[in-house]
């Protein structure tokens, strides 16, 4: 069961694309969808709703995707802009980048994590109608003489 509520693809049936037990994929996979890996996946996965890592499924490579679960392995970067899963026996060595993370008893994480703000991916552009961030300002300090 998921913490996350409403993750597309993340506990329902609507996973679009799965790459089977007996599969190995070499190369960068782009997916607009849910992808679910029970097999072993040798590069980069990009612009991902979903990305589901079965007990099964292996990545070397980094994953960028909406939402992420791993009960699997990662061995690379994950940047998930909503949130990340790291279930019981699931194990990522790389850095984490995401909004919100659960991590269970008896996973493994070798690597550091950004939250927040620091957890949309690098050059990512604002969301639609906000303004773009300014500098930052900093408090005037005044001195009595």
């Amino acid at each position: 069961m998921s913490l996350f509520k409403g993750a597309p693809g993340a506990e329902s049936g609507d996973v679009v694309t799965v790459i089977g037990p007996e599969t190995y994929f070499q190369g960068v996979i782009t997916v607009r969808s849910s992808l679910r890996i029970e097999g072993e996946v040798e590069g980069d996965i990009t612009e991902a709703q979903a990305v589901i890592i079965g007990r099964r499924g292996r990545v070397k490579g980094d994953i960028n995707a909406d939402s992420v679960i791993v009960a699997g392995s990662v061995s690379g970067n994950v940047t998930a802009t909503a949130h990340l899963e790291l279930k019981s026996g699931g194990r990522i060595a790389g850095n984490i980048r995401t909004a919100r993370l659960l991590i269970e008893e008896g996973a493994s994480f070798d690597g550091s994590c950004s939250m927040g703000e620091a957890a949309k991916p690098e050059g990512a552009s604002p969301a639609q109608g906000q303004a773009p961030a300014g500098p930052e300002k900093k408090p005037i300090h005044t001195v009595a003489s």
